[in-house]
């Protein structure tokens, strides 16, 4: 069980009245995300106050309008999931940078450089990112951040979301292995010749030209024509 003085309070707000916890952070983020954990070792004191700070409980005729019940565990779950959790200053860092590698990785797999139709590496996006002094929010997702992000990027940076159209000839003896990659993609044409080959064309993000590629030569041992077509 976490120390008092390591503990943060856990948060909810029901018309008007706020119901708190005192709770381990590393467990009340975890719970937070969908992990089970044990709530003898989340709960530093099995009381739900209406203000932790000044030690003041809250009654139970106040919980039961709330939350239905007495329950402690019950509440402490409802609290943590629906509430606000207060987050240490590393659990904040570690978050920031885990969801700026999630914007990394996004941009890497999603975007090309339209000058040359290749996806920009992770690295060159990361650099990218601190030379335009980005922030990234740990709170939003990825998809929330990324068109102001991307907006900032084009300032110094060839970069742009248009998907890739590749044309891809497979010959027969490895059609059968090579279709399912193909099915992994959005297919815009998928034609089996009469000899057992394949004639089709692929439509991905252009970050992902690479995966495709390295997967059809690795099947077919670099018996794979393919073309980058222009424009749609």
């Amino acid at each position: 069980m976490v120390k008092l003085d390591q503990a943060v309070i856990a948060r909810y707000d029901h018309e008007g009245e706020k119901f708190e916890i005192l709770v381990d952070p590393d467990l009340a983020l975890r719970l937070k995300k969908g992990d089970n954990v044990n709530f003898d070792d989340l709960l530093v004191i099995d009381t739900v106050f209406k203000d932790a700070g000044k030690g003041s409980a809250q009654s139970p005729d106040a919980l039961n309008k709330a939350f239905g019940s007495t329950n402690v565990t019950e509440i402490a779950e409802k609290i943590i999931k629906q509430g606000e959790v207060q987050l240490t200053t590393e659990q904040r860092r570690n978050m920031r940078e885990a969801k700026r590698r999630e914007v990394i990785d996004s941009i890497a797999k999603n975007t090309i450089n339209p000058q040359t139709n290749a996806p920009h590496p992770a690295k060159r996006i990361e650099n990218a990112l601190t030379e335009a002094k980005i922030h990234v929010d740990e709170m939003k997702s990825v998809e929330e951040q990324l068109p102001a992000i991307m907006k900032e990027l084009k300032k110094i940076l060839p970069i742009s979301m248009e998907k890739l159209r590749i044309a891809v000839r497979i010959p027969a003896q490895f059609s059968g292995k090579a279709s399912p990659i193909l099915h992994k993609y959005e297919l815009k044409k998928e034609e089996w010749q009469k000899d057992g080959s394949i004639i089709a064309v692929v439509e991905l993000p252009g970050g992902l030209k690479n995966d495709l590629l390295n997967e059809l030569n690795h099947i077919t041992h670099g018996n794979v024509e393919t073309k980058i077509l222009e424009g749609k």
